[in-house]
Formats: C-alpha cells, sequence, structure tokens
C-alpha cells in the first residue's frame, strides 16, 4: 500500500512533462502557422502591388497608344477640312477675281468716258466707250454649277394609307450629270429634315407617315466624281388622309409595338383572331404582311382579311374571309383551295390585292351577292379568285391567328 502511494507522484509528474511538451509542440506548430499565414500575406501584398504596377503601366501605354491615335486622326480630319475648305473658296476667288476684273473695267470705262466727254461734242462721240460697255452686260456666277431639281409627291399615294412616293427630276447641263439624290422629310412643324434616302433611283416610297400631318420633302443631287451636294429644292408639302393600319390593341395573347402596326404572339394560353383595329383596307389597295419571326406552325393559322370581325372563332378559315395558312393553304369562305402557296417562312411577304368586280341580284332569299377578285401573292407565287359576299363592302378588315408563340407579323 506504501509502495503504491510513492508511485502516484511519480506518475503525476511524467503526466505534467508530458502536458508540457505537448504544449510546447502545439505552440511551435501555431508559430509555423503564424510564419506561413505571414508569408501568405506578404506574397499577397507584393503580387497585388505588382499587379497594380502592370495595370498602372498597361494603362498608361495605352493612353499613349490612344492619344497618338486620336491626334493622327485629328490631324487627318483637319487635312479634310482643309482640303474641302480649298476646293470650296477657289470657285469663289476665282468668281472675285473676275469680278474685280469687272470692277477695273468699269472704272475704265468710267474715266475714258469721263475724258471723252470733256474733250469731244456728242455728234464726235468716240466708238470707245460702247465697245467696253458690252463686258458689263454678263455678270459671273458666283457658285459652282448646279442642277435644277424638281420635286413631285404623287398624289396618288399621298393619299393611300400613311406612304408617300416622291418623285423628282434633275435638269443637267454640260457641266453636271446627277449620280446620287439626297431625300430628306420633316414634319412642318418641326422644321428638323432628316435623310429618308440617299441613292441613284428618282423616286422612293416613304413608310410610317401619321395621318392628317403635313410633311415637307426635298431633294439635292450630287454630280459624277463630285463630293459636295446642290442646293436644296423647293420643298414640298404633302400629308396622308388615311388612318395607318393598326391591330387591335389589349388582345390577350399579343403584343404590339408602339406604333400598333407589329403583333407578336407570346403565349398560347389563349386563342382567337386578333383583327385590326378598324376596316382600314379598302379595294384597289395592295394590303402586305411582312412575317419577321415565326413559331411552331398550325394548320390552323390564318392570315387575311374578312368583311366584319366575328369573335368566338380561332381562325379566318370562316365564313365571309379570305386568308392563307402558314403551310401555304388558301381558304375562301372556310373552304381550302385546290391551289397552294409556299410555306409562310421568316421574311416571308404575302400581299393581298382585292378589286370589285359586279354587283348583282338573285332569285333566293339571302339577298344581293357581291363579287371580289382576290389575289393573294407569297415569295414570287400567286392564286387568283372570286370572293362571294353577302353584301358589298367599302373597307375590310385584316386579321391572324397563331397557335403557338414566336410569330411576329408587321402589316402596312
Amino acid at each position: 500500500m506504501k509502495g503504491a502511494m510513492e508511485l502516484e507522484p511519480e506518475l503525476l509528474l511524467q503526466e505534467a512533462r508530458e502536458n508540457v511538451e505537448a504544449a510546447q509542440s502545439y505552440r511551435r506548430e501555431l508559430g509555423h502557422r503564424l510564419q506561413g499565414l505571414q508569408e501568405a500575406r506578404r506574397q499577397i501584398k507584393e503580387s497585388a502591388s505588382q499587379t497594380r504596377d502592370v495595370l498602372k503601366q498597361h494603362f498608361n501605354d495605352l493612353k499613349g497608344t490612344l492619344g497618338k491615335l486620336l491626334d493622327e486622326r485629328l490631324v487627318t480630319l483637319l487635312q479634310e477640312v482643309d482640303t474641302i475648305e480649298q476646293e470650296t473658296i477657289k470657285p469663289l476667288d476665282d468668281c472675285q477675281k473676275l469680278i474685280e476684273h469687272g470692277v477695273n473695267t468699269a472704272e475704265d470705262l468710267v474715266r475714258e468716258g469721263g475724258i471723252e466727254m470733256g474733250s469731244r461734242s456728242c455728234s464726235g462721240w468716240s466708238r470707245t466707250p460702247e465697245l467696253k460697255r458690252s463686258s458689263l452686260l454678263s455678270l459671273p456666277e458666283h457658285e459652282p454649277p448646279c442642277p435644277a431639281l424638281n420635286l413631285h409627291l404623287d398624289q396618288y399615294f399621298a393619299s393611300y394609307n400613311f406612304i408617300f412616293l416622291p418623285k423628282w427630276y434633275c435638269i443637267v447641263d454640260d457641266d453636271f450629270t446627277a449620280q446620287d439624290y439626297r431625300l430628306q422629310f420633316c414634319k412642318c412643324t418641326s422644321n428638323h429634315f432628316e435623310d429618308v434616302y440617299v441613292g441613284s433611283e428618282t423616286e422612293f416610297i416613304v413608310l410610317h407617315i401619321d395621318p392628317n400631318v403635313d410633311y415637307q420633302f426635298r431633294v439635292c443631287a450630287r454630280g459624277d466624281g463630285r463630293q459636295e451636294w446642290s442646293p436644296w429644292s423647293v420643298p414640298q408639302i404633302g400629308h396622308s388622309t388615311l388612318v395607318p393600319h393598326e391591330w387591335t390593341a389589349g388582345f390577350e395573347g399579343y403584343s404590339l409595338s408602339s406604333r400598333r402596326n407589329i403583333a407578336l404572339r407570346n403565349d398560347s394560353e389563349s386563342s382567337g383572331v386578333l383583327y385590326s383595329s378598324a376596316p382600314t383596307y379598302f379595294c384597289g389597295q395592295t394590303l402586305t404582311f411582312r412575317v419577321e419571326t415565326v413559331g411552331q406552325p398550325d394548320r390552323r393559322d390564318s392570315i387575311g382579311v374578312c368583311a366584319e370581325k366575328q369573335n368566338g372563332y380561332e381562325s379566318l378559315q370562316r365564313d365571309q374571309a379570305v386568308c392563307i395558312s402558314t403551310n401555304g393553304a388558301v381558304f375562301v369562305n372556310g373552304k381550302e383551295m385546290t391551289n397552294q402557296l409556299p410555306a409562310v417562312t421568316s421574311g416571308s411577304t404575302v400581299t393581298f390585292d382585292v378589286e370589285a368586280v359586279t354587283l348583282g341580284t338573285t332569285n333566293n332569299n339571302e339577298g344581293g351577292n357581291f363579287k371580289l377578285r382576290v389575289t393573294i401573292s407569297s415569295n414570287n407565287r400567286e392564286v387568283v379568285f372570286d370572293w362571294l359576299l353577302d353584301q358589298s363592302c367599302g373597307s375590310l378588315y385584316f386579321g391572324c391567328s397563331f397557335f403557338y408563340p414566336g410569330w411576329k407579323v408587321l402589316v402596312f
């Protein structure tokens, strides 16, 4: 019993030594870890400092290169301005020389005439002043040769559903041959003209004209091999009297552009026909649909015109309507024709041309039949047929229906 009690302090002492050694080892390990952290911190700071120096140097180099490029570009542009200035002023300098020469000639004439008047009688008048007077009968031009431009607005198109067709011609001479034309327009209330066409043609269709608003058009020309444009023609004023083609706003399943002439099918939960906001299509016109994007096709899809809005139908493939499906099938009063057009793809343009044919009577109880001649064109192919309606229509609605999202169509 006594021996066991003597061993217990030694065991406690041994345990204390082991604990001290473990603590020292732990402290050394923590010291190593701390040194590692300090080394990592030092490396990070050095790397960040080097990166900052590299970035600063890189951007300083970029600034130098960019500044050099800008300086070179500035010099080039200034040289171009100098060249244009010299080319533009040269005719004026030449004109000034001619005018100064004319002034000197006139002064000589006045001086010589005064001498003659003081030394001769009227009966003995010299012919010299009369001969020199002929040089005063023509004045030099102060502007370079330019064409006489005449602008004309086609009145048929000026009243044709927010479309203008400006036409122009150029009276040329031996010193000027027109190569390009520049057409501008603006609202009369603005007087801020903007380019609408630059090219060699002498007519151009201007779209998206607001109804019942006066517009000014003007045109100028540029000669063959010349940089400068001629003076503007006298502005012509015109306006459109018909409202533009617009889709009905707020129809579920479709979103419209700001002008409401582009409709996008944006979901497949709802169905039905999206009609025009009003019957704005008149016989004798051309109604055009351009498919901007396509979705999944369906045989029930339709693009066309109708005599009146009829809610409750999921397609224009119904009575009192003519349409084309996205697969190219043509429907007249709900019946599919034998002739078929190419399938509608992205970028396809479908046009409808409708003309009144006859207005007759029948012996049945339905009253008169009104016949329209319809031409539908798509992808360089067309079908022509007669469309019978129950009654005459002064104007028609247009519409479309798509059963899957992604279809976008522009009407004009």
